[in-house]
């Protein structure tokens, strides 16, 4: 299984268009985790945008680092969730070139990092909505109840 995915410049800049809020500028997308969260590249160091969290933060301070992190089975396990990718495949969810692992219900929302809440869904499609959502829920206070109609 790979555990990065690559995605063109339009891909990336249509999905992260509802991301905006977090101040991307400056930092070009390099490729992505099966979960369709993605690594940037800046002057400043690597960046990664955590779609589960709503999240930006400088992790790396080079490609180097991050590919020293990359290459354990722990940095796999933590940023690309590879080992949920792996029970995803073992179900027979297998993502297409353009696709990513998804979740049917939304961790932010209450859904579970489990294989039974993971489906393949379209990348742009995925990070564009996961902006949106986090965007939406951002203010809330811990523990604000969300009712999903």
């Amino acid at each position: 299984m790979e555990l990065t995915r690559r995605f063109t410049a339009e891909q990336f800049e249509s999905g992260l268009g509802s991301w905006e809020w977090l101040g991307l500028d400056g930092r070009t997308p390099v490729f992505a985790s099966p979960f369709g969260d993605v690594f940037f590249e800046s002057g400043d160091g690597i960046w990664l945008l955590d779609t589960i969290e709503g999240s930006l933060s400088c992790r790396w301070p080079d490609p180097a680092a991050l590919e020293a992190d990359l290459r354990t089975d722990d940095g796999q396990d933590q940023f690309l969730l590879a080992g949920l990718a792996l029970a995803a495949e073992k179900r027979g969810l297998v993502p297409a070139e353009t696709q990513v692992y998804g979740f049917t219900s939304p961790p932010v929302l209450g859904g579970a990092l489990d294989v039974d809440n993971v489906e393949v869904i379209d990348f742009v499609v995925s990070l564009n909505t996961a902006g949106q959502i986090h965007e939406q829920v951002r203010d809330l206070p811990p523990g604000t109840p969300i009712r999903i109609s």
